[in-house]
């Protein structure tokens, strides 16, 4: 029985699986069982920022994972702490909750903001249309978007969406009562679409006017992706509460809710844990990636190897104007919308021996790693003006 098959027979059928049998990885490259070759530009959806078989994250695994792979969180541990010391230096946020997933991070900063809401008079928590920050009944309840929440219903009270990168739906949406809102200020599974200044603007504004904390969603988006640590920090925003995943394990199940001034002495012993959050191995690496991102300086060039992916983006756009409608992102978060269903684009990509996603049914996805060079967006690049022109000609 082969594999697909044997998935297909065990599993909930919760994963539309790509027919491909992965055997291993090694730097921008994924290979098959049976030899094939692919150059991956989502890495994961943004979790290998340092692609495959890093040597000083291996290594870091492999050192922890002789020691001990898990002890009880009542238990002092090294990996823990370091890696918590290295977040809060990095970030001036005081406070570090590790956890096993972005969802996970996304539940306990609901019940942090939950429990500062309690203590000071306020419940309702705004988030944002097409917005997306998990799958747990706390962040289907931040979301609007049927295709998650249809049928899981009902959801948790006192929560409020409200139009996307609208300076005047927000002003409408937040008051007194406001606890807390929700933001990714580029949103990831919505289809790569950034916030505005003038949004950022009004959002620092109304917070200082009602006093609501500001929860940033910087899952995908973080640890350097965009080209600065978090991609709040391109909109100057303070956010209260800032909750990270994806890319800090080093391909382990890690997460983290990173907290600010106000919320730091909010918890107490017993209000909040997790058996297996702050895993000793996936920290390890953890240390290893903060280690690696900034030896090798990585944000920088994230910063341009995402110029160059835009750019190279743009000019297809204009070469194929009936066909994508838009191009945006920051950094190495890129997405080109089209006008027309993306899931054949993505397998003709495939076909031609690139990985990339389709997201928001029309919008082409790129989150390559931060390790990605100049020759792999020019041959994404090629690829893609190929698949569009064939696009192109069948449409006419």
């Amino acid at each position: 029985m082969k594999r697909l098959e044997r998935e297909h027979s065990a599993f909930f059928h919760t994963y539309k699986r790509i027919p491909l049998d992965i055997e291993r990885g090694r730097g921008m490259e994924l290979v098959t069982s049976g030899g094939k070759r692919y150059l991956d530009m989502f890495s994961g959806l943004a979790v290998n920022a340092l692609g495959y078989g890093n040597p000083a994250v291996v290594a870091a695994i492999r050192k922890q994972a002789g020691l001990y792979t898990h002890v009880s969180n009542y238990y002092l541990q090294e990996p823990q702490i370091r890696l918590a010391e290295l977040l809060v230096r990095r970030t001036g946020l005081p406070r570090v909750f590790f956890c096993n997933s972005g969802t996970e991070a996304v539940e306990g900063a609901i019940k942090i903001v939950r429990r500062w809401g309690s203590l000071n008079g306020k419940a309702e928590i705004v988030s944002f249309t097409n917005s997306f920050h998990g799958r747990t009944m706390g962040a289907l309840s931040l979301m609007d978007r049927p295709r998650y929440r249809e049928g899981f219903g009902p959801f948790l009270e006192d929560f409020r969406v409200a139009p996307f990168d609208d300076p005047a739906g927000l002003q409408h949406a937040v008051n007194r009562k406001t606890a807390a809102v929700v933001l990714e200020v580029i949103q990831g599974e919505g289809g790569i679409r950034p916030i505005s200044e003038a949004f950022a603007s009004a959002l620092k504004q109304l917070q200082t006017q009602h006093g609501f904390l500001l929860v940033a969603d910087e899952i995908q988006s973080g640890v350097g992706r965009t080209g600065s640590f978090f991609a709040f920090e391109r909109y100057g925003l303070r956010p209260d509460i800032v909750v990270i995943a994806k890319p800090i394990g080093g391909g382990l199940p890690l997460g983290a809710i990173l907290g600010g001034p106000a919320v730091a002495r909010i918890l107490e012993p017993g209000m909040h844990g997790t058996t297996f959050g702050g895993n000793p191995v996936a920290c390890a690496a953890g240390i290893a990636v903060l280690a690696e991102i900034d030896r090798k300086k990585l944000m920088t060039h994230a910063a341009a190897m995402g110029h160059l992916l835009l750019s190279e983006l743009r000019t297809l756009a204009t070469e194929f104007p009936t066909l994508v409608r838009d191009v945006r992102g920051a950094g190495l978060m890129a997405g080109m919308e089209l006008s027309v269903e993306c899931e054949p684009a993505v397998v003709a990509m495939r076909d031609r021996g690139i990985l990339i996603n389709g997201t928001d049914r029309t919008v082409l996805r790129f989150l390559p790693p931060l390790i990605v060079q100049a020759i792999h967006i020019k041959r994404t690049v090629k690829a893609l003006r190929e698949v569009l022109g064939e696009m192109a000609a069948r449409k006419s």
